[in-house]
């Protein structure tokens, strides 16, 4: 029933997990190919799942007679429309579009029928949606920024511009503005092959090096809806469009605030940081500001001798950029503690464009892929976060404090500290059966059950009067900086690359998205023999959390396999039990979001089986549950980021659209989105129902 398309294969000159060589330069400095930083002797929580592949796989028969009457109206990925990126004024969908979507009924919300995996150069959407680009790279958001004209960039233009390789996207509402809300966008990294034409990589100019600071950072800008379609567009030079940039003045708040840590020859205070860098996902916060966490900024810096920047990935060498030629900052070996003062979690404030961005040291110094947030019955925030690493961790904070409510100047000034106070916890998870059953082999355990338990570790806990360390032999400030050597003292358990994590809005559930690991069983690193299918982890899978008595301040936790991901054809893969013939395939889970319903939305990046990256839909409770259906694909070397799902709106990042080995200016590999003989361009698209009925209904 089920029919994929002919796949083509890892792309060429792929890095490890599907990535192309040149996005492994710029977005992480090329991790894949470095030693893992992580060598501690931890368990790997690969081995501690493997055991339940095997188990599930002799289940799946039983599955499909369980739910055989709602898969069999699934129609497979292969029957679905390959859809070409619509224009945004075409006309509603008709009669055929109609028919199509009442026969692929599924759960509510994911009423549509399934794009099937492609390699078109296009945004493609389901039959009967539509699309329109919102903000390109470039596009004057500020007053007074000027046309986007990429043959003569400079800086000052790109601070007043949208930023470069859009990530995380937040939507927030706007009192008083009918049709109009607030567009908040991470840049997490600049391309500069494919930004500047003639680019010496060895040779960059100041001016380069300036215009890509002013990418970097966090846009804001109002948009505005179309009454009469989902058309979302950009509304230049509002008085709440802001652009942060690698040399906006941040707070550092918390406990490391005013650290010798933290401290450098330009801010002997150790308080005041210029920029951020790399951010990845985020959140919103329930108090309305939105977080964002900075991920990779490892790749930035250079010339490190130092074991603490080794387990961070940093270089003894050149960076990629070579940014160190013109400032000294990003030289560890003239500024030592310039790096301290990055991997945290910024809080920023759209409502207020006078406020100064806060980086909020408290939930520690990692990789974050971003930061969400969900309440205590009482009122105290909850952060959720992971560590984009092989073999490293993930985390939650959870705050002391109160929330406030209110618009006030000092409710807002309060809840802006609400994360500046509380414990910051590492995950470890445990099989329900006992080790020696759970051997790598995939053999069942006795028990004829597969899930487990787990525990938050507490590592330090920040107060008003100061901070106190939970790890033996580290300051709490030594555990709020080197936060991913207290993880390896406690005994955290190691996750194949945890990003994004989100709460579930509807059931309180836990979704962690763990996209890969290419290293697992190679060389020393944690191994499992051939009868495990998930040996070389290059698909990914997704954990479900359920916090004890789902109160997301407790200690404990149990958890079991949601989603193994590939192709559905592989017995090594698994979707929540539902009938595998009624599903598509994805590969590589990133970023995740929920819709109205509960249902769970996976972003790809780096997808493995031949098609582009894409964004999908799982229903998490009843009957259907683990029916997957993807949504829409990116143009070529795209990956799909931050995705906001509206009752009548979908939004989705596309970043770094032709960033393809071999890649530039002068020979691009895609032509997305405005055609043949222009730059290629992140940009934020819209996709909504032609008929103007709710997503997925």
């Amino acid at each position: 029933m089920r029919k994929l398309l002919p796949l083509i294969g890892t792309p060429s000159g792929s890095h490890p997990g599907g990535r192309s060589a040149m996005t492994c330069r710029f977005r992480c400095g090329d991790a894949c190919f470095h030693e893992v930083p992580n060598t501690s002797s931890n368990e790997y929580v690969g081995d501690v799942i493997a055991g339940a592949l095997s188990r599930r796989s002799m289940m799946r028969a039983a599955a499909v007679v369980t739910v055989a009457a709602a898969g069999a109206g699934a129609v497979g990925v292969g029957q679905a429309p390959q859809a070409g990126a619509a224009p945004a004024d075409a006309a509603p969908a008709g009669t055929a579009a109609e028919a199509a979507r009442r026969k692929h009924k599924g759960a509510r919300g994911l009423r549509f029928a399934p794009v099937a995996p492609n390699t078109t150069d296009a945004v493609t959407v389901p039959e009967g949606y539509r699309q329109n680009i919102v903000i390109r790279w470039g596009e004057p958001i500020l007053r007074g920024a000027p046309a986007f004209d990429p043959e003569k960039q400079t800086a000052k233009a790109q601070a007043g511009q949208f930023g470069y390789n859009c990530d995380f996207l937040a939507l927030l509402p706007l009192p008083g503005e009918r049709n109009r809300q607030l567009l908040v966008a991470n840049h997490e990294y600049t391309d500069e092959v494919l930004m500047f034409r003639g680019y010496d990589s060895a040779n960059p100019t100041r001016e380069q090096a300036e215009i890509a600071w002013a990418a970097h950072g966090l846009s804001a800008v109002v948009v505005e809806g179309d009454r009469k379609t989902g058309k979302l567009t950009a509304v230049p030079r509002h008085q709440l469009n802001r652009r942060v940039t690698a040399t906006t003045e941040f707070r550092l708040t918390g406990p490391v605030a005013g650290s010798e840590l933290v401290k450098t020859s330009a801010d002997p205070t150790g308080t005041k940081v210029l920029g951020t860098l790399n951010n990845c996902s985020g959140g919103v916060t329930p108090w309305g500001t939105t977080l964002h966490g900075e991920e990779n900024f490892n790749n930035y810096f250079a010339n490190s001798s130092r074991a603490t920047d080794k387990r961070y990935g940093i270089g003894t060498g050149a960076s990629e950029r070579k940014w160190e030629r013109f400032d000294k900052r990003f030289d560890v070996a003239q500024e030592p503690n310039e790096a301290h003062r990055f991997g945290y979690v910024v809080e920023f404030d759209p409502y207020d464009p006078s406020s100064t961005p806060r980086k909020h040291t408290a939930l520690g110094r990692f990789k974050h892929e971003g930061a969400t947030v969900r309440l205590t019955h009482d009122g105290r925030p909850v952060v959720y976060s992971g560590d984009d690493e092989r073999f490293d961790y993930f985390y939650k904070f959870v705050g002391s404090k109160r929330m406030r409510h209110g618009s006030s100047r000092a409710v807002r000034e309060h809840n802006l500290s609400l994360l500046d106070e509380g414990t910051l916890y590492v995950a470890k998870l445990t099989g329900d059966s006992p080790a020696i059953e759970i051997d790598g082999t995939g053999k069942l355990p006795n028990d004829g059950e597969f899930d487990g338990s787990g525990e938050w570790i507490a590592l330090a806990t920040a107060t008003a009067d100061g901070a106190v360390s939970h790890v033996d032999g580290m300051s709490a400030e030594e555990v709020f900086v080197f936060t991913r050597l207290a993880g390896d003292k406690v005994g955290a358990t190691k996750m194949d690359r945890p990003e994004d994590i989100e709460p579930n809005p509807v059931t309180g559930k836990v979704y962690v998205a763990l996209t890969n690991n290419s290293n697992r069983g190679v060389g020393s690193n944690a191994k499992a023999d051939e009868a495990n299918p998930r040996n070389a982890n290059k698909h990914g899978h997704v954990l479900e959390l359920t916090e004890r008595w789902n109160r997301p301040e407790s200690t404990r936790f149990a958890w079991s396999l949601f989603l193994v991901a590939g192709d559905p054809d592989d017995p090594a893969t698994y979707f929540a039990g539902f009938p595998k013939e009624g599903v598509s395939p994805i590969s590589c889970p990133d970023n995740v979001a929920f819709d109205p319903y509960g249902n769970l939305w996976i972003s790809t990046d780096g997808a493995q089986l031949g098609s582009h990256d894409g964004l999908f839909g799982v229903a998490t409770r009843g009957e259907r549950r683990g029916e997957l259906k993807q949504f829409l694909t990116v143009p070529k070397g795209a990956e799909t980021c931050g995705p906001i799902i509206q009752d009548r709106r979908v939004l989705v990042a596309v970043q770094h659209p032709g960033e393809i080995d071999g890649a530039s200016v002068e020979k691009p590999a895609s032509t997305w989105p405005d055609g043949p003989g222009t730059y290629v361009r992140p940009a934020v698209v819209a996709v909504w129902r032609a008929d103007g009925c709710d997503i997925g209904a």
